[in-house]
């Protein structure tokens, strides 16, 4: 069926001061026939131009969307074809309720025998399964009377994982810092294993002239060190009650779990082994420590289904089963959220078990609305009470994280939207300084 276009209901507006004014000198049944002869003119005409419409229709093909990335921009592309006539569309995706769509709806202007991608971005805010229903399409007709609408496609289920986005950028970042000045400079300042012999360059350590060497050679040369392999990261990401709370519309435990991918890929990407763990009251998950790129696939799959729940986590038994089940020595990060010293006493008693045998790294994901809340001043007392609440739960935190660094414990506390760089990181710092 058509929808009348704006233009339809402009020229039916115009049988009204037709009639009143044929109504004064023929009477009012007369006019009231012409009018509506008018009206049905008016409406036969947008059937018609409907129905010329139908051949013109533009040919549109959306692109499978692929695995979508929660918490993140992520664009969809759907290609539009026009034949020998030019089209005006507008374009309303199905995508699941409760998501962002920018723009929404779709709009375009196509000139004739043109092949153009149309795109558009959605924000998921939560991972899982869900129904990708079929495309809505609006075509204006030829005299622009009617709206033709039609469905495109079959529904079908869209998959929402971690942030692969990041992961990606991450991954090519990594990639040219393996193979630039930046590696470089991290191998001289702190790695273990002898590599290579290369000519002084200006900056370098003096002490990794090699004096032999240059004394035979007749000239400076160093040595290149490249922090030790095959050493072993454990990530251990907390599901439990604080987890569930949501920083800009996502969970904090999705942040941690985007946080922990993107150690996971720096970590293999520099040869060393990784594990993960995801735990509440028990241990729901347990992906045990191995090396090699194609194991992030593996872990992306596997963890993708983790949920956070409403349970406090019971910290010392995972950390028990940690120190059952490393016997090397590991750099064991868990990200988790902290709030005093008496809600956090557990988390720091089971941590300090961990030193010296292994390396605890703590990751703490903060909410920015609080530091923002705290730094802003306010006389009314509705927000100078809830400025000082928060001013109190940022000491408190910073109490809690100072007790941990004097137990021997390595803390990184950052926004949680923002938390996968600094942890990233903090890792690269300690392996180049050969602290793993």
């Amino acid at each position: 069926m058509p929808i009348p276009a704006r233009l339809t209901y402009v020229l039916l507006l115009l049988g009204l001061p037709l009639a009143g004014g044929l109504g004064v000198p023929l009477g009012w049944e007369f006019s009231i026939i012409i009018t509506s002869i008018y009206d049905v003119l008016i409406l036969i005409a947008m059937f018609w131009d409907y129905g010329r419409n139908r051949p013109r229709r533009v040919a549109l093909t959306p692109l499978d969307p692929g695995k979508l990335s929660v918490g993140r921009q992520n664009t969809i592309t759907i290609v539009a074809q026009t034949g020998t006539y030019p089209a005006q569309i507008r374009l309303r995706d199905g995508v699941p309720v409760g998501w962002t769509v920018t723009p929404e709806p779709i709009t375009a202007q196509l000139p004739p025998a043109t092949v153009q991608d149309l795109t558009y971005r959605v924000r998921p805010e939560k991972r899982g399964e869900f129904p990708w229903q079929r495309l809505a399409v609006w075509q204006l007709t030829p005299w622009g009377l009617a709206w033709d609408h039609w469905r495109v496609g079959t529904p079908r289920p869209v998959a929402v994982y971690p942030d692969l986005l990041t992961l990606r950028e991450l991954s090519m970042r990594l990639t040219l810092e393996g193979s630039g000045t930046l590696r470089r400079k991290r191998q001289l300042a702190g790695g273990t294993e002898f590599t290579e012999l290369r000519e002084y360059r200006t900056g370098d350590d003096p002490r990794l002239v090699d004096w032999k060497a240059t004394a035979r050679r007749g000239r400076p040369l160093v040595r290149v060190l490249e922090p030790e392999q095959e050493q072993t990261v454990l990530i251990l990401l907390d599901r439990g009650r604080l987890m569930t709370g949501r920083i800009q519309g996502v969970t904090r435990f999705d942040w941690g779990l985007n946080a922990a991918l993107a150690l996971a890929l720096a970590v293999l990407h520099r040869g060393d082994r990784v594990g993960l763990v995801g735990f509440d009251r028990q241990v729901s998950l347990w992906l045990p420590a191995q090396r090699g790129t194609n194991y992030l696939n593996h872990l992306t799959e596997r963890s993708a289904r983790l949920q956070p729940v409403l349970q406090e986590p019971d910290y010392v038994g995972v950390m028990q089963t940690v120190i059952s089940q490393q016997t090397r020595r590991t750099l064991v990060v868990i990200l988790t959220e902290v709030i005093d010293t008496t809600a956090s006493s557990e988390l720091m008693g089971a941590l300090s078990r961990l030193p010296p045998r292994h390396l605890p790294l703590c990751v703490t994901l903060k909410d920015p609305l609080v530091t923002q809340q705290a730094h802003t001043f306010s006389v009314h007392p509705g927000l100078a009470y809830g400025r000082a609440v928060a001013v109190d739960l940022l000491h408190q935190r910073k109490i809690v994280l100072t007790q941990m660094q004097r137990q021997g414990v390595l803390v990184v506390d950052a926004p949680a939207h923002q938390v996968s760089t600094p942890l990233v990181e903090a890792y690269l710092r300690l392996k180049a300084r050969g602290r793993l």
